[in-house]
């Protein structure tokens, strides 16, 4: 009888949401994402943010930098733009013809690096017409910002208030709803009806497969499981699992991996975001076997996603192994370090 341990095939996965930063600590983690991905849509929201085609090339030149300094070959950046108030039409158009990949709308003050976002949806009219008509996707944080409205409620009350009205007027407008992190969200996308036949998806993180919020505050305040948008109830976790194990097409893998130095985590107030490049597979991997759903990690993970961008899907193979992997308590960000999601744990999967 063989002990050798459980292996599976996939077409390489991309990653359709992802953050790297800029300056020392790209470099470290390019490194963890390039080695199980080969795309990446890379996340706007830097200081000052990517907000122009110029901005973006200037940006993709450092991360191809980076990726030579490190000896990487097969990993293509996806550049996206910062959606503001002051988008122009042009620059729609400008940024189809330069193959930007999207624009990404972060209600202001919304999450890390936002206050540069749109502060009223109806300031973009014009933009969001340009981009229907040329076909560029809008990826959407989907959450309002009101003081009034409960944290553990805003992405809720976002599909109602922002998300519904925009679809009603944009009925051709492509739309990622980004880490979803509702039963809300998760059956809003599964039902929606489109104008086109594949018009709305959403990306779902490995953090909001495994964890519910309770995860935040085992034992006291655990600032590493800390994210925006925050971690939710169980009932919400497990319908996002059933979403994402479902097989269906408008469902599809982003990390949403947002590293932030350990200091700045672990401080009186603590940046969101969770680190999960280190091993994102096998936690999605995890997630995925520990409901018998191991079969759907493949469309989930390698062909949904650039079948919604109308990007052709990769050929080459991975091998995910069940073995355990023991996670660093602490790894390198540029001349910090950062504690990865499940520090100090053992995960069951592993990219061979």
């Amino acid at each position: 009888m063989s002990n050798s341990p459980i292996q599976i095939q996939l077409i390489q996965p991309d990653d359709w949401h992802l953050h790297i930063r800029d300056g020392k600590v790209m470099k470290d983690v390019l490194a963890d994402t390039a080695r199980q991905f080969a795309r990446a849509i890379i996340m706007p929201n830097l200081k000052p943010p990517v907000t122009t085609v110029d901005l973006a090339n200037a940006y993709q030149g450092r991360i191809e930098v980076n990726l030579q300094s490190l000896g990487v070959t097969g990993f293509t950046p996806l550049m996206t733009l910062y959606l503001t108030d002051n988008t122009s039409v042009d620059e729609v158009r400008k940024a189809k013809d330069a193959g930007i990949v999207g624009f990404k709308l972060y209600p202001a003050g919304a999450t890390t690096n936002s206050d540069a976002g749109v502060s009223d949806i109806k300031r973009c009219h014009a933009v969001l017409e340009a981009m229907q008509a040329v076909g560029m996707p809008l990826l959407v944080h989907g959450e309002v910002t009101s003081a009034e409205i409960d944290i553990f409620d805003r992405e809720a009350v976002f599909i109602d208030q922002v998300l519904e009205p925009l679809r009603k007027n944009f009925p051709e407008l492509k739309i990622v709803f980004e880490h979803i992190t509702t039963k809300q969200a998760a059956h809003y996308v599964r039902d929606a009806h489109t104008a086109t036949k594949n018009n709305i998806a959403a990306t779902i993180t490995p953090q909001h497969l495994l964890m519910n919020r309770n995860a935040i505050f085992a034992g006291g305040i655990r600032p590493h499981n800390y994210c925006l948008p925050v971690l939710k109830r169980e009932e919400h976790r497990v319908a996002l699992l059933e979403a994402a194990t479902s097989g269906g097409p408008r469902f599809f893998l982003g990390t949403d991996s947002a590293p932030h130095a350990k200091g700045a985590k672990e401080a009186a107030c603590g940046c969101a975001g969770c680190y999960s490049a280190f091993n994102a597979l096998g936690l999605y991997a995890e997630a995925f076997d520990g409901i018998g759903k191991l079969d759907k990690l493949e469309g989930f993970a390698s062909f949904f996603g650039p079948d919604f961008y109308s990007l052709p899907r990769n050929t080459k193979k991975i091998t995910l192994v069940k073995q355990a992997q023991s996670i660093p308590a602490e790894l390198p960000l540029g001349d910090d370090t950062i504690v990865p999601l499940r520090a100090g744990e053992a995960i069951a999967w592993t990219l061979a």
